[in-house]
């Protein structure tokens, strides 16, 4: 963050110097919400959680090195008093954030939205513009109005470009969140079903995605919409904005695109980029097909940046996975792999995992472990349920193993599918699904682990690495 005194601090944020706070004393550490994390120069954000008072961890952040505490209520140590209480605290953590992203005027900001990919596009973006830049980013999916400004205010002086993950879970959300740090480039990756139950249909998920769009400054003053030419409510958001469109695909017509589309026995895709009449050869390190949507996505930011087609294809080819469950691969013994993509999950990165399996298990047995997909909304959580288990069954799948009682439509799909003979094991939670593939699991084998956070999958993939039982 940038050196500001407490009084500079206490102005942006509107709260008040209480305690021993010192109008002069200089907060150029990271701003924190989490005590264990601060040290010398660090601000402590105390927020009333839901188990946890931030204000009892106040005296301990201060031992650390924090030089005060945004506080919504009086603690024993230096501190910036806020009226409202964790919504006062909230919203004055992201005057801060404005106020020092006004200060980077040198700082590229750029947002990534979509239902699905954003946190693997945000991180491929953020190691490719590392080659052009020092590159702030999210860190995995810290992406709403608490996790936000936190990202913004790790930028200092020298950040040359700041890629943020742009999350909603309602309409005015992404609104607010461009509010603190006006982006200058706009990626919308997708409009699929995720959140669907919360936002009622589709075009209500296109309308808010489109709020990054409407957020970005006009052409003139260089604002850049970089939108999936595949996706028709994507590239529908052209309409929407006063910045330069900039689009994304495989189609003839994209400014960005990818011909040649070739996908190895890793599951890992190579192209011909293609930017301006000019081509370059990727191979991309990342598993899947749908990899290449978001490779691309990353090339028009960063042919935008200033970097050179060689350097963007060289770069993509470097880059790895970074957030968590999110297509980690695991070897295990016996040569058995398996895909940990246990993060999250809905109809269309489903239906993409599932491709990714079919091509990994060409020539090897397969097996699913499939948990539920949640926020569908009770209207279509059936359907979309039994429409993966028969996507899966098309794969040829060897065995699902299906996770939990929300998830069980999925084997009604499955089994709908005329001459599938693959077997189906339902099981009550992550630790049973373990059990049950160390039963079944033959020399190379691949599984695929997929699910909606609550279904908690990525711990079938540590009892396996583990060889430990269930505790």
């Amino acid at each position: 963050m940038i050196a500001l005194t407490l009084d500079r601090i206490a102005e942006i944020t509107q709260s008040r110097l209480s305690g021993s706070a010192r109008a002069a004393e200089i907060v150029n550490g990271p701003v924190v919400i989490d005590s264990r994390q601060a040290r010398p120069g660090s601000l402590f954000v105390a927020f009333t959680g839901e188990h946890v008072d931030g204000h009892d961890f106040a005296g301990a952040a201060v031992e650390a090195g924090a030089v005060a505490v945004l506080a919504s209520r009086p603690v024993d140590v230096p501190h910036l008093l806020v009226d409202g209480g964790d919504e006062g605290v909230q919203a004055a953590l992201g005057r801060l954030a404005r106020g020092v992203a006004d200060e980077l005027p040198g700082t590229d900001v750029i947002g990534v939205t979509g239902s699905s990919g954003k946190t693997t596009t945000k991180d491929l973006l953020a190691q490719v513009l590392e080659h052009h830049g020092a590159t702030v980013a999210t860190q995995g999916s810290f992406n709403n109005e608490i996790g936000h400004p936190l990202t913004v205010l790790r930028a200092d002086a020298a950040t040359r470009f700041m890629v943020l993950e742009v999350g909603a879970r309602g309409t005015g959300h992404i609104s607010y969140l461009c509010s603190l740090a006006p982006p200058r480039i706009g990626v919308v990756l997708n409009v699929g079903s995720a959140h669907v139950g919360e936002f009622g249909s589709r075009e209500a998920i296109a309308r808010a995605k489109g709020e990054l769009v409407e957020a970005l400054p006009t052409a003139a003053d260089g604002g850049v919409a970089v939108l999936n030419a595949d996706d028709d409510a994507v590239i529908g958001m052209a309409s929407r904005t006063k910045a330069r469109v900039v689009s994304y695909g495989t189609g003839a017509d994209a400014d960005v695109r990818a011909t040649g589309v070739e996908l190895d026995g890793s599951g890992r895709a190579a192209f011909t980029l293609e930017i301006g009449g000019r081509g370059a050869r990727v191979r991309l390190a990342l598993v899947g097909t749908h990899q290449v949507h978001n490779a691309l996505a990353v090339a028009a930011v960063a042919a935008e940046a200033g970097m050179d087609i060689d350097a963007i294809a060289a770069a993509l080819g470097q880059a790895g996975p970074v957030s968590r469950w999110r297509m980690e691969i695991d070897e295990l013994d016996d040569g058995i792999t398996v895909v940990n993509d246990a993060y999250n999950a809905n109809p269309e990165s489903m239906s993409a995992a599932l491709r990714t399996l079919r091509t990994l298990g060409e020539h090897r047995r397969s097996l699913a472990v499939l948990g539920q997909m949640a926020e569908l909304g009770e209207e279509r959580h059936r359907a979309e349920h039994e429409a993966i288990g028969r996507r899966a069954a098309e794969t040829g799948v060897a065995g699902l193993v299906i996770v939990g009682s929300e998830a069980a439509p999925i084997a009604d799909g499955a089994r709908s599918v005329p001459g599938w003979r693959g077997e189906i094991v339902q099981v009550p939670d992550a630790p049973a699904a373990a059990a049950a593939l160390r039963e079944r699991l033959r020399a190379r084998d691949v599984v695929m682990l997929k699910g909606s956070r609550v279904a908690g999958l990525e711990r079938v993939a540590e009892l396996l690495k583990s060889g430990e039982d269930a505790k």
